[in-house]
């Protein structure tokens, strides 16, 4: 395949924001933060990664409005669009973490099994605090003023994280949500929270800089749904009448087949009942991804694992280039080079 025909380096238009590729920076936890402040080597980071036209969506973070400026003015000068995800852990969390070491809070009472962590150790979890009916809008403005202040530190957008187990997933799968109020029982009343959210930031920023992840078909930190495709589905509709900008949506499982890691493609129904930009995210590689893209199945496609290890993907992509291997251990070290900005770049003379 001609670089000049590759699908994932061919433009594309999101709403207002003219995008030169389609390979899309995932957002990726990388702990490299200290106290919860975004340091200075998260500039050389994220810019690292940047490219004129380029989409970066940052890692799942807090309210640092000034700490986060030079980061995103870096990679504003690369000419790259960055949007910030915001987020809320819900019970995936602990006593530690909480102000004055109350329980964190979730759809409900019921806690996370300790998890095994890559280093050996062990992840504890607090038993939650199921939230009250009274005590929902109060998280709902915490998300409303999370998406200002994202656009005050200079971010071009925001994505709602209702992905992987956090709070917003934990109402809207039927494993985790226990609740017999007007926020449980039916898919619509397991929804109604996340949409409240959506619809907040939309409010606040405008549904032109609102982006959501979604994962309906994973089972992160116990939470799973007994119908996911119809939580995808309607979800995804429920998002096209906020007019939400686009919907990254991340893939079921893979399956190995004759030896081989395979893609199972479950999105389209998603991809077809949402109006805006579709984002394919898990597992994909370069021949996926262009796939995908020729194909019509999705608009844009995100790479955490590949980008994280090839600061240069879109390059390397171009030029079929051979891509450097992650290494695994050093994903979550809080080391501020190591395993973060210390990944080659092509040879200058490739």
């Amino acid at each position: 395949m001609a670089p000049e025909t590759l699908p994932l380096l061919t433009p594309y238009k999101m709403g207002k924001f003219e995008l030169s590729h389609r390979v899309v920076l995932a957002p990726l936890t990388r702990q490299r933060s200290y106290g919860n402040v975004p340091q200075p080597h998260a500039v050389l980071y994220y810019s690292q990664r940047a490219t004129k036209g380029g989409l970066l969506i940052a890692e799942a973070t807090g309210e640092q409005v000034e700490a986060w400026k030079p980061i995103v003015s870096a990679v504003h000068d690369k000419g790259a669009i960055f949007f910030c995800q915001i987020w809320h852990t819900g019970r995936v969390s602990n006593y530690g973490f909480q102000p004055n070491g109350q329980a964190p809070v979730s759809s409900t009472d019921r806690g996370i099994l300790p998890v095994a962590q890559h280093d050996d150790s062990v992840a504890e979890y607090s038993p939650p605090h199921r939230l009250r009916t009274d005590e929902i809008p109060h998280i709902v403005n915490d998300f409303r003023l999370a998406a200002r202040n994202a656009i005050e530190a200079g971010f071009d957008g925001v994505e709602v994280h209702g992905a992987h187990g956090y709070l917003l997933e934990q109402f809207m799968k039927d494993s985790v949500n226990d609740r017999t109020d007007e926020y449980g029982g039916s898919l619509e009343n397991r929804c109604r929270f996340p949409l409240e959210v959506v619809q907040a930031v939309v409010d606040e920023i405008g549904a032109d800089r609102v982006g959501i992840r979604l994962s309906p078909f994973t089972d992160y930190m116990e939470s799973w749904d007994s119908d996911p495709e119809a939580l995808g589905l309607y979800m995804a509709k429920a998002l096209s009448k906020l007019g939400l900008l686009y919907c990254h949506v991340v893939e079921p499982r893979m399956t190995i087949v004759e030896g081989r890691r395979k893609l199972q493609h479950g999105l389209l129904p998603i991809r077809k009942a949402f109006q805006g930009t579709f984002i394919a995210a898990g597992g994909y590689d370069r021949e996926e991804g262009n796939k995908a893209v020729n194909s019509g199945y999705t608009d844009l496609v995100a790479f955490g694992r590949l980008f994280l290890a090839n600061p240069d993907l879109p390059k390397r992509f171009l030029l079929d280039a051979p891509l450097n291997k992650y290494n695994r251990l050093t994903f979550y070290t809080p080391d501020p080079v190591v395993g973060y900005t210390d990944y080659p770049f092509l040879d200058s003379s490739a």
